[in-house]
């Protein structure tokens, strides 16, 4: 765990300061994205309506959460969602491409657009799959969420490969590993939890992730490095 989190800060100083504005510019997108989910027609309402009643302890089922947002909003708000997605893909690229110090550069953020209905493909099949472990229990289905977290970097190291090849050789590469993945996730909860205090302090209309501009590069390249070892281990 540690090992990943030196490697980390050993290419944020190297890289620095153009990784610290790729990632403004990736957090920047991201805040966009999600904040137009919530301002489309029909969901900024909705959405109030559902803080409102969540407020005063009523919980509102499917159905009613269904009914507060009109048709059109919620097709925009699900394209938004996705993009946001893809995106979170694209920076993944980039934080590999920085953790084997290849070249790389803003435009690798949108790098999952250039196999967008794979990057899709995956995103539904683990959200179905720890769904369902999920029923089981929740510790099966935090398990399943660290068994698939690697589909997409072999996904990005060969897109030629299949969504379900990926999905299998994440799960094989991820076998005995999850509880290091899971670990090296906790040792960034402090950076987490002052990056949420900070948001919620100051006092501006929108996040001010300031916090972010360190942590998020910190994460994606200690979990690049992290995927970077398992590739090496496998491939003995």
């Amino acid at each position: 765990m540690n090992e990943h989190k030196i490697e980390a800060r050993k290419l944020l100083r190297e890289y620095a300061p153009r990784v610290f504005f790729i990632s403004v510019f990736y957090i920047a997108l991201i805040t966009v994205l999600s904040e137009l989910q919530f301002r489309l027609p029909g969901t900024a309402t909705a959405y109030d309506r559902y803080l409102q009643r969540l407020s005063s302890g009523d919980l509102p089922g499917l159905g009613t959460i269904y009914n507060f947002f009109r048709p059109s909003g919620i097709p925009l708000a699900v394209i938004l969602w996705l993009m946001s997605s893809i995106v979170n893909v694209g920076y993944m690229s980039y934080c590999l491409k920085t953790a084997r110090r290849q070249p790389s550069e803003w435009k690798d953020l949108f790098d999952g657009f250039l196999f967008l209905g794979k990057a899709l493909f995956i995103k539904l099949i683990t959200i179905i799959l720890v769904s369902l472990w999920s029923c089981l229990f929740i510790f099966p289905g935090i398990a399943a969420y660290y068994k698939y977290r690697q589909a997409y970097y072999l996904l990005l190291d060969d897109p030629s490969k299949s969504v379900i090849r990926c999905i299998r050789e994440s799960k094989q590469f991820m076998r005995g590993k999850k509880l290091d993945l899971f670990l090296l996730d906790i040792s960034f909860i402090g950076w987490m939890l002052l990056d949420f205090i900070v948001i919620i302090l100051l006092p501006f209309p929108f996040m001010c992730p300031i916090v972010s501009i360190w942590v998020t590069p910190y994460r994606g390249l200690a979990n690049a490095s992290f995927y970077e070892q398992l590739v090496r281990k496998n491939a003995v």
